[in-house]
Order: structure tokens, then C-alpha cells, then sequence
């Protein structure tokens, strides 16, 4: 087997995948021989990427957030390509604030996004893994999904719930040839954070200044996690986590002796 043929023959739904890590990861899949569909509500740049990418890719207006939107993009990918092998739930976002300032309202939309939206994924793709034999979830957690930050609880509970979820389906779903694993990126380079305040950023930048390897992680760093686990190669590996992050969460930071 070639190095481009991991992902040969294999039908791949990503979410989110118009830009950053999401398109990182749509770009890899299509290297490595998979059939890409691109999910995001960014209709512009999600066509804009497939039509990059070439034949092997497609692109498909999806709301997470929306039962019908996942129904409807699990059919036609199934009617389009006759199945589907590989689900990345990669939506997600909306970091909120501290629980005195954060609105209801932002709370509910964030849960909604990033909780909701991987549960309602992963229902409406299981009857058509099983019709393949099996499949490969893998979800996009965060380091925050597995320690805790102040001032973002919500975003931080979604994630941490996520983590959850995934070892709990990996249970539920193995005996159906399904595995569910996660991926935990740190800090990366992505347009959600180029866009952030220069204040944001130059706490992010102080941070990463700390970590063993002191840099933002580059969107293809983690694509390369996610390959891993939608790949046959971690065919033994399901209900694991994967964290991508420079080592930010490896332990306090201590000035060398």
C-alpha cells in the first residue's frame, strides 16, 4: 500500500471543513485516496475548497445544529458515493466568557454547537457505517476538553462533555464496527484565531512562548492525528484521545535549571 492510499476507497464526511483545521483535514483525506465531502454553512468557501481539491471532493451546505441538514447530507452522500466510512465532527467554536458576564442565549448556543451538534452527527451516520461494515467517528475535543480554564466554562463543559461522549460511544458502538475516538488540538494557528483581539493574541502568544515546543500548532499537524485514527493503521484504537499541543498541558511550566 502507497503512502496516498491509506484512505483508499473510503467515503469521509467533515464538518466545518471550509476553512482551518476542518479544511486541513479535507485536503489530507483527499491526498490519502478518500472521497471528501466538505460539510460547513460557509457555502462560498466550502465550493471554493472542493473545486481545489478536484473530483475526489464535493461540497455540502450542513447545520450541525439541524436534524434535517444531517439527514439530508447523510443521503446524498450515501446516493452520490454509496456510503459513508468516516465522520469528523470538526464544527465548533464560540469560546463565551466568564459565567457572570455569559449570557443564557450564548450558553445555549455554544452547547448547541459543540455538544449537540457531534451527538446529532454521530445518530444520523450510524445505520449507514453499519451498511459499510463499520466506520471511524472521530471528534474534535480541544486541551480544554481535558482541563479546565477559567472564564470559558461553557466552551470548556462542551469539550469536556465531547471527551465524554466518546469514550461512552466507543462502548456503545464497537460492537457494530464502529470506532469513536478524539483529538485534541492546542493552541493552533487557525483564521478563528488570527481574528482574535491583539490582547487575545498576545496572551496566546505568551503561552505558547512557555510550552516545550514554543508555537502555534500548524491546522495539518492536526490533520495528521485525525488520519491516524480514520485510518485502518489504529484499527485497535477506539474510545482514545489524541492530544495535539506543543505539550501546553503536559505540566506547569518551570524555568530550566
Amino acid at each position: 500500500m502507497t503512502y496516498e492510499a491509506r484512505l483508499a476507497g473510503k467515503v469521509a464526511l467533515i464538518t466545518g471543513a471550509a476553512r482551518g483545521i476542518g479544511e486541513a483535514i479535507a485536503r489530507n483525506f483527499a491526498f490519502h485516496g478518500a472521497i471528501v465531502v466538505i460539510g460547513d454553512v460557509r457555502t462560498e468557501q466550502g465550493n471554493a475548497v472542493a473545486r481545489d481539491i478536484g473530483e475526489t471532493a464535493s461540497f455540502r451546505h450542513l447545520d450541525v445544529c439541524d436534524v434535517r441538514s444531517w439527514e439530508a447530507a447523510v443521503a446524498d452522500t450515501e446516493k452520490r458515493f454509496g456510503g459513508i466510512d468516516i465522520l469528523v465532527n470538526n464544527a465548533g467554536g464560540g469560546a463565551g466568557g466568564a459565567i457572570e458576564t455569559e449570557s443564557l442565549e450564548d450558553h445555549r448556543r455554544i452547547v448547541e454547537l459543540n455538544l449537540t451538534g457531534v451527538w446529532t452527527g454521530v445518530r444520523a451516520v450510524i445505520r449507514a457505517m453499519c451498511d459499510r461494515g463499520g466506520g471511524s467517528i472521530v471528534n474534535i475535543s480541544s486541551i480544554d476538553g481535558l482541563v479546565g480554564v477559567a472564564g470559558v466554562s461553557t466552551y470548556v463543559a462542551t469539550k469536556f462533555a465531547v471527551t465524554g461522549m466518546t469514550r461512552s460511544l466507543a462502548l456503545e458502538l464497537g460492537g457494530r464496527g464502529i470506532r469513536v475516538n478524539s483529538v485534541h488540538p492546542g493552541i493552533i494557528e487557525t483564521p478563528l484565531v488570527k481574528a482574535t483581539r491583539p490582547t487575545v493574541m498576545d496572551r496566546l502568544r505568551n503561552a505558547v512562548a512557555r510550552q516545550p515546543i514554543a508555537r502555534m500548532g500548524r491546522p495539518e499537524e492536526v490533520a495528521n492525528a485525525v488520519l491516524f485514527f480514520a485510518s485502518d493503521e489504529s484499527s485497535y484504537c477506539t474510545g482514545a484521545s489524541l492530544v495535539v499541543d506543543g505539550g501546553h498541558i503536559a505540566g506547569p511550566y518551570r524555568d530550566p535549571l
